[in-house]
């Protein structure tokens, strides 16, 4: 703890602090009770298994508090020692801006019609324009679809940056996203701001022309210099199959702003190869990619990812992450530092729960504590090194330009590099490397940041979590339902990859990481799970009411008070966390409710479709989610915060019939209850907690007439 208090600091000059949270302790006494209880319940459940006749009723409650007291002690290590950091740039910002290190900004994309390319342009022309020095930053986007549209709007990006970035230092401008800035109404314009929004939308107009004709004609490539690139996609050239294309779109020796004073960043346009015979590995094999492209074009000893969708929204980002890094106290074994995911947009009580308040800050301040957070896959900040080994044994890589402690020397446009650049990206360049197990992002997993960040712990890499006030990047949210189940359910099954694997967080984990981080990581890995005791409790009780049948204690026994400690304890100790860490009561019980939700959608069929693929019945590939813009009629209703579910999809059926039956033993039980009188008492407290958290599932089936109404072939 001791540790915790400490400041940390270059010579007499404080970069950060660390702090406890003051719940520890409350939250470490109440552990001892709650573990007591569910020691109590366990005891209960396996006398009722040993004397009771309905033994499959009984095995199944036992299986599903099992699960739920796995779970719950998973959250509970988590809450171990939560600490909050403080981090003083204005400080590091003081230093000669020749000790600063170069940093390197990987943006991935793969699809210019779910992902556009105004989207990627403005997240591209953020990071540029950080408060740092233009000549030490070098901004690669990474093409998956290997778009001529993407690299078009990027090639439009570079022009507009000239004038973009003079602008935003000049004026000391926050909002670095044009999109964000311009569509801003707090700003007054001069007539400065006038002309440069009049170029912006002109661009803008050019890329979405293009987009919408869905290739690009010849008249509007205006520099002779890019021609020639366009020529690559032939009738042969697929996503599936194609060259590498690296193409330099500015270069900080040679690119300065229309004043001619200001030095421009880096801008690097970068589609690996691809052959349908080869693997690619998905977003993991983009990342390895761009790692060893800039290892040999920049080679900067910091490294930024980011989503193609979260832009800057604050220019002073990376310094903050310097107080880490830079840290000659901690550096050696600090291999990232991870800012939370914000987002824009976000209805006025998150209706989906797309803010991940458990994921982005509730646990996170739990991981700082123990070894670090985990790596969530966009801004965050890499120390090269990491992707090296361990950090008391590096591993070399297969050639000397990616050392990452070599300093790169050469012109980024310079041939020798550049021909290298292109062999590195080759489809073919990792057989028999140590990339993607030993060295780089980890394959093995649909969810390669999780996994990535897991295994780097295991290595022994320690990381921080720095959450400003000022959110650090920003985002959109999905506005449809099936989006967001969809997303997730790629995220279970991706998660049970790791989970029921030799690497399992309760097996490899915990003897590399030790206890505590171990089973914290376990909160992630079993996800799925929870459809388990969420299908059990949704289906069981109602069932009894409906027949009858008792399977829980009445008021009268004392086992009753304890089920009803443990149920309200637990949601208890949720809710205070999530007020805790700036969140509403609305907003936690929409949050509770899209839990459950999850655990009927994405959780029940990303089970089903693990086991199918594990069982080589199936296969399953990367969804990509969509961030384009949703239509107005969509948008309207999810500021209504009225649930759009989307097209017909059969993932809503499980929740649909749960739903139903839960509505049939809430109003058979208030009818019945004068009968049964207290015998029924907990299974009608369930059957009612249920029935209210579906209000919107009701609602989309029967009152609504709108497009984003419950498809009618699902109830």
């Amino acid at each position: 703890m001791e540790a915790h208090n400490r400041k940390h600091s270059v010579g007499d000059t404080t970069l950060h602090t660390c702090h406890p949270c003051r719940r520890t302790v409350p939250y470490r006494i109440y552990a001892v009770i709650h573990t007591c209880g569910i020691l109590a319940l366990m005891y209960h459940h396996v006398n009722s298994l040993l004397t009771a006749d309905t033994t499959l009723i009984t095995s199944l409650l036992l299986l599903s508090d099992v699960i739920l007291a796995f779970m719950w002690a998973t959250s509970a290590f988590l809450r171990f020692n939560p600490v909050h950091r403080s981090e003083y740039p204005e400080i590091y910002a003081a230093k000669p801006k020749e000790e600063f290190p170069k940093l390197d900004v990987f943006i991935c994309t793969a699809d210019p019609y779910k992902e556009p390319p105004m989207m990627v342009v403005n997240t591209a022309l953020s990071a540029m324009a950080f408060d740092y020095p233009s000549d030490k930053v070098s901004v690669y986007v990474s093409d998956d679809g290997g778009s001529s549209l993407t690299l078009f709007a990027l090639m439009e990006a570079a022009k507009f940056s000239k004038h973009w970035l003079p602008y935003c230092k000049n004026n000391n401008i926050q909002d670095r996203s044009p999109e964000v800035y311009f569509s801003s109404k707090s700003h007054t314009w001069d007539d400065e701001a006038d002309n440069l929004k009049m170029l912006y939308e002109d661009m803008k107009s050019r890329v979405e022309h293009v987009v919408d004709s869905g290739k690009v004609e010849t008249e509007y490539i205006t520099c002779d210099h890019f021609r020639g690139v366009f020529d690559l996609w032939t009738h042969k050239f697929t996503r599936q199959e194609h060259p590498t294309i690296i193409q330099v779109l500015q270069n900080s020796e040679t690119g300065m702003g229309h004043t001619g004073k200001y030095i421009v960043p880096n801008l690097i346009y970068v589609s690996r190869e691809k052959s349908k015979v080869s693997p690619h590995h998905f977003k993991a094999g983009a990342l390895n990619t761009l790692l060893r492209v800039s290892g040999v074009i920049t080679n900067s000893p910091v490294i930024l990812t980011l989503d193609c969708d979260m832009y800057s929204n604050d220019p002073t980002t990376p310094v903050r992450a310097l107080c880490y890094l830079t840290d000659p106290k901690i550096k050696s074994g600090l291999g990232y530092v991870q800012f939370p995911q914000k987002f824009q947009g976000v209805s006025k009580n998150d209706i989906y729960a797309c803010e991940y308040k458990r994921l982005f800050d509730i646990n996170m301040i739990g991981f700082d504590g123990i070894m670090g957070p985990n790596y969530v896959g966009t801004g965050c900040f890499f120390n090269r090194r990491v992707f090296y080994g361990p950090p008391s044994n590096m591993i070399l890589a297969e050639i000397d330009e990616h050392n990452p402690n070599r300093i790169a020397d050469k012109s980024i446009e310079a041939k020798d590099v550049l021909e290298l650049a292109h062999n590195v990206a080759g489809c073919n360049y990792e057989h028999n490397t140590n990339w993607g197990s030993k060295m780089g992002f980890r394959y093995g997993s649909l969810v390669e940041d999780y996994y990535t960040g897991y295994r780097l712990h295991c290595e022994g890499w320690r990381s921080v979590f720095c959450s400003p006030k000022r959110p650090a990047f920003c985002g959109d949210v999905p506005k449809s339902l099936i989006d967001v189940v969809s997303q997730q359910k790629r995220w279970a099954i991706g998660l049970l990859e790791v989970s029921i694997s030799r690497y399992s967080p309760l097996t490899y984990g915990v003897k590399s990481m030790g206890l505590l981080m171990g089973v914290s990581y376990c909160q992630y890995a079993y996800w799925a799970f929870w459809a388990i005791p969420l299908i059990v409790y949704g289906l069981l009780p109602q069932l009894a009411i409906l027949y009858g049948v008792s399977v829980f204690p009445k008021p009268s026994d004392p086992w009753f008070w304890l089920c009803i400690f443990l149920f309200f304890g637990a949601y208890a100790q949720d809710l205070i966390d999530f007020v805790l860490e700036g969140g509403t009561y609305r907003g936690w019980w929409n949050d509770q409710r899209m839990w459950m939700i999850r655990g009927f959608t994405s959780f029940f069929f990303g089970f089903i479709e693990f086991t199918l693929k594990t069982l080589n019945l199936s296969t399953h590939g990367f969804n990509l989610t969509s961030k384009a813009n949703e239509d107005d009629e969509q948008s309207k209703r999810y500021e209504k915060e009225i649930f759009d579910f989307g097209p017909s999809s059969s993932m809503f059926l499980p929740l649909t019939a749960t739903a139903v039956l839960n509505l049939f033993a809430f109003v058979w039980g208030i009818c019945g209850i004068f009968i049964w009188g207290e015998r029924l008492v907990l299974e009608l407290m369930l059957a009612s907690f249920a029935a209210v958290n579906c209000l919107p599932v009701y609602e989309a089936m029967m009152l609504r007439k709108d497009a984003g109404k419950l498809p009618k072939r699902i109830y």
